[in-house]
């Protein structure tokens, strides 16, 4: 099904005006001019949906640097034009979007820089803010990701609470083939990584294995022969320092929850 973000961008305008915005009210029904000018140097990201914002909100919006572009401190990226209720009363929402946006995607490129050339890539979780998966892992496409699940009807994947509650990696795999095309499993030993390959599965998620680990399960599913069947998709406290050790272990996937759980925004500025 396809996904129109407009609803969404309404609801976050709506959320912060509430039933009005009464300081603005109180200004003159003039027209001005402002411009969103970056405060630091990133990624941009979200561009079009602040721009959208500001149009929802009333006032016309044109960009001057477009989505995955790099900026710097000082650059002009949006300008704004209309009433100063409509622009003052949109200002907020549009910020804090193209703020987030942005800081997902900065990081998101500092890890694909990091593993560059490596064959691997760098993939979102679902460790997203609710109400915000779209928009989060959209920055990550931005910023050179990928975006992995959506939701939990999108692939199968079997996790250690799955297995926890009962799931036994040799009965569900089989069972879950019968009716999806794509199988992923969490593990947490080598011995857990060749049993899901064996039964089927087409990712397996080493999960919070250090790089070293990593190497070995890989040596072990191609001693196995079963190294052609899968892709191998490292996940777990994976970040800018050690991103580049896990790359260079051959993995197909590496997932960071941090790029959209623990968003430091890039800092930006409505200025009139």
């Amino acid at each position: 099904m396809s996904y129109n973000p407009r609803g969404d961008l309404e609801r976050f305008l709506a959320e912060d005006i509430g039933s009005g915005d009464i300081t603005s009210d109180l200004l003159s029904p003039g027209t001005m001019s402002a411009r969103i000018v970056a405060k630091e140097a990133g990624v941009l990201a979200g561009i079009g949906f602040a721009a959208q914002i500001f149009e929802i909100g009333g006032a016309s919006a044109s960009a001057t640097w477009g989505d995955g572009d790099a900026i710097e401190s000082d650059d002009v990226v949006l300008e704004v034009a209309g009433t100063a209720r409509a622009i003052l009363s949109s200002e907020r929402t549009a910020l804090n979007l193209l703020s987030r946006m942005s800081g997902i995607a900065t990081q998101t490129r500092a890890l694909t820089e990091r593993i560059r050339g490596s064959g691997a890539e760098i993939f979102a979780t679902r460790k997203t803010a609710p109400g915000l998966r779209y928009f989060d892992k959209t920055a990550v496409e931005i910023g050179g990701g990928r975006r992995h699940r959506m939701a939990l009807d999108e692939m199968v994947m079997i996790k250690d609470n799955h297995l926890a509650a009962g799931a036994v990696l040799e009965e569900v795999i089989p069972l879950a083939k019968k009716r999806h095309h794509r199988i992923e499993v969490e593990v947490e030993s080598t011995a857990d990584a060749i049993t899901a390959a064996e039964c089927g599965a087409n990712i397996i998620m080493l999960d919070n294995f250090t790089p070293e680990q990593v190497a070995a399960a890989l040596r072990a599913l191609e001693d196995g022969g079963l190294r052609g069947r899968v892709k191998v998709e490292a996940s777990g406290r994976i970040n800018e320092e050690n991103v580049a050790l896990y790359a260079r272990t051959g993995v197909d996937m590496i997932s960071s929850g941090a790029i959209t759980s623990s968003v430091r925004g890039i800092d930006f500025s409505l200025e009139v």
